[in-house]
């Protein structure tokens, strides 16, 4: 009976041992797991890297030439990023690079020519290298349907056609220039035009007979002019460079706009508007 007494409270004591070592395992298996730079600590800190949010105000200086196809990504940017409202400049590059210069508060350039970033990576107001991201070659854009017959840019140096030019200044004229240089023609126009969409304007209006712009601006034109190619433009294609400005008001959010730009999602938008792939 005494025996019987020991062996019972033998075997009730090994069982709370057993009990206490098992919550003392459990409770150092916690300890570790908790301490533990794994996979737990990774998987959360991928994620939060990867939802990392930007939100408030983004202004971009765009050249006018990338009105359209930006308007569609900034409307994409904002459903992408709930919080966030793009705000857009355009108009021509040397104009938005003066006022960059000038101290006018942007997030993002984007310029129609290398010539015209360089005015602001001159001055000091790039952060980083701009990044060309599209190309953009030229077209004539004649009056609807083409009743003058325009098939070459020798035609626009006919006597009583009234073609307008973009300025000298403006990549949109720069380009026009090189390809008039380049098949050795002289052309007075009737006016210069401060940007691409202002020349085509005239002949949408029909207050001129035919323009020099770019094959993007003729697309989204639609039915209001018609566009004539020429083989001088092979000769006189722009770079389309961007970048984030060094005193950005909201850094992180211009980056993340720059990087849809330059996603396979921003390029489908880009030559879906008839730009080149760099």
């Amino acid at each position: 009976m005494t025996r019987s007494l020991r062996r019972t409270r033998r075997i009730r004591r090994t069982a709370r041992m057993g009990g206490a070592g098992a919550a003392a395992l459990l409770a150092l298996s916690a300890c570790s797991s908790s301490s533990d730079p794994g996979a737990d600590s990774d998987s959360a800190g991928g994620s939060s890297s990867s939802s990392a949010k930007v939100s408030g105000q983004v202004t971009v200086f765009a050249a006018a030439s990338l009105k359209e196809s930006f308007t569609t990504l900034g409307e994409t940017f904002e459903k992408q990023h709930p919080g966030t409202e793009i705000t857009f400049n355009f108009a021509g590059s040397d104009t938005l690079a003066a006022s960059i210069t000038s101290g006018a508060p942007a997030d993002v350039f984007a310029s129609a020519s290398p010539k015209t970033m360089a005015t602001v990576t001159d001055a000091g107001a790039a952060a980083g290298t701009p990044v060309t991201f599209v190309r953009n070659q030229l077209e004539i854009a004649t009056l609807p349907g083409n009743p003058d017959r325009v098939s070459s840019l020798k035609d626009l140096t006919g006597s009583g056609l009234k073609v307008v030019l973009c300025d000298k200044t403006v990549p949109c004229g720069a380009a026009a220039r090189k390809a008039l240089d380049a098949s050795g023609l002289e052309l007075t126009p009737v006016s210069y035009e401060q940007d691409v969409k202002a020349a085509l304007t005239k002949v949408e209006l029909k207050e001129a007979d035919a323009a020099v712009v770019y094959k993007t601006d003729v697309k989204a034109a639609g039915d209001k002019v018609t566009g004539v190619d020429f083989p001088e433009s092979a000769k006189a294609v722009n770079d389309y460079p961007i970048t984030l400005l060094k005193n950005a008001p909201n850094t992180e959010a211009a980056k993340a706009f720059i990087e849809l730009v330059k996603s396979a999602e921003g390029q489908r938008v880009l030559t879906g508007a008839g730009f080149r792939t760099p």
